[in-house]
């Protein structure tokens, strides 16, 4: 990742419209009260799309990372219900998103994915399955890299569904109680959103794809 940056639609004029002040590039919709996230570094060909409501779109072929994604500020425990379409080549997921702060962590829940391939290493921390799916939970670390407070090293939390799906509820307390039983403590919440992330494997190719997105 790199330093990220702010931009507001031409509606938002709300003063406190962005709670994070570095988080990645993004719109805010205040009228319809949703955060869309449109950030890459070191890519071309790719075109993310802030649609209607809760939608958006993306396609891309490319190197580098991207992360575009549409949900809300304050992040937190929700329910999330989306549908729509999902389909790539290559390292990048569909995931609910999202940034804690005190502690730092960023948190992935994956949804489906082309190719599980992290740039850091993952330790296992086991299994469990609810009313929604199972799910194997990992965790890394990344070293002095951007984040939404700059240039941290922080933890990573993510949540990977062993059946992948587009299109479904995601309740996000229920994984955060299974990661506090693990020991995972999350911060205070900033922003969640459902995003498509694509990147580039270390020594390896990057990703392509296309996705239409709604939340319900």
């Amino acid at each position: 990742m790199v330093q990220f940056s702010f931009i507001l639609s031409a509606a938002a004029c709300l003063p406190a419209a962005l709670a994070a002040p570095h988080g990645p590039e993004a719109e805010v919709q205040p009228r319809q009260g949703y955060y869309f996230q449109n950030w890459s570094e070191g890519g071309s060909n790719i075109r993310c799309n802030n649609g209607q409501g809760g939608s958006f779109s993306a396609n891309w072929n490319s190197k580098g990372g991207f992360v575009c994604g549409k949900g809300w500020n304050g992040g937190g425990a929700r329910t999330i219900r989306y549908s729509g379409t999902y389909n790539a080549t290559g390292p990048g997921y569909l995931a609910v998103y999202g940034w804690t702060r005190n502690p730092l962590i960023e948190y992935y829940i994956l949804e489906s994915y082309a190719e599980l391939a992290p740039n850091e290493p993952w330790t296992s921390k086991g299994n469990f399955t609810i009313d929604e799916g199972t799910f194997e939970v990992f965790q890394s670390t990344r070293v002095n890299k951007p984040s939404i407070e700059g240039t941290r090293t922080f933890q990573q939390y993510w949540s990977v569904r062993s059946e992948k799906r587009v299109g479904g509820t995601v309740t996000t307390q229920k994984h955060f109680d299974e990661w506090a039983k693990r020991g995972m403590r999350l911060g205070r919440h900033d922003y969640v959103v459902m995003a498509v992330e694509g990147y580039t494997k270390t020594g390896g190719p990057g990703s392509s794809g296309s996705a239409s997105i709604t939340l319900n």
